[in-house]
């Protein structure tokens, strides 16, 4: 799946030279953290987040004076002064799993999307991320549930799960099979659609299979 799809195209920019209160009250009238700077052309100059905002800003604790002297020189800086510039970026062909590694090891909550002159044509969040994968994983699917079955390393298990499912007529849409952590065993994950759970809970163990239930 592609960043394309679940992007947020043509995002609101700011301009390097535009100031920080300015950009302030961008973020704070749209409701978002993050915001690309680019140049007349579109293109990423770096990103701008409420965290650098904030370390901009003087601190509630500082005397009344310093305050007044932070601000006055707050109000005349550029976003080109806080913003980060060593930003990486995806573009529209980049996987959902290529975004989720990018978020996690940069530990942030959004990246611009960028075509081939390094415009900005979207923006892509943890929350798009999120909604992306609920829609993967069929969530929230009309009578939507997900079983975990015990992996027993059969090579053939997903195919009986399969069969078994068809022959009891139950409507599935996803099936998953993971290696396991160290908290979890290895496990095979059947998203069904179906509120007769105890049903598919039958047919699966006379499959062979064992239905999981952590151990207190």
């Amino acid at each position: 799946m592609f960043v394309h799809y679940y992007m947020t195209p043509t995002p609101i920019t700011i301009g390097p030279e535009q100031t920080v209160p300015e950009a302030i009250e961008i973020l704070n009238t749209h409701k978002f953290r993050h915001i690309p700077v680019v140049d007349d052309n579109g293109v990423l100059l770096g990103m701008l987040t409420d965290r650098d905002l904030r370390s901009a800003t003087p601190s509630t604790v500082a005397r009344s004076k310093e305050r007044r002297n932070v601000e006055q020189k707050v109000n005349n800086t550029p976003v080109s002064v806080v913003m980060s510039v060593d930003c990486l970026s995806l573009n529209r062909l980049s996987t959902l799993d290529r975004a989720l590694l990018l978020l996690q090891a940069e530990n942030v909550g959004a990246l611009p999307v960028l075509n081939d002159s390094r415009q900005v044509i979207g923006i892509f969040s943890a929350m798009d991320l999120m909604k992306a994968y609920r829609f993967l994983f069929g969530l929230g699917e009309k009578g939507s549930a997900l079983v975990s079955i015990e992996d027993d390393g059969d090579a053939e298990a997903l195919s009986k799960i399969v069969k078994a499912m068809e022959k009891t007529h139950v409507a599935f849409t996803r099936l998953i099979r993971a290696k396991g952590t160290e908290q979890e065993p290895p496990m095979i994950y059947l998203r069904i659609n179906t509120y007769n759970i105890r049903a598919v809970h039958k047919a699966i163990e006379a499959a062979g299979f064992t239905i999981h239930v952590p151990k207190l």
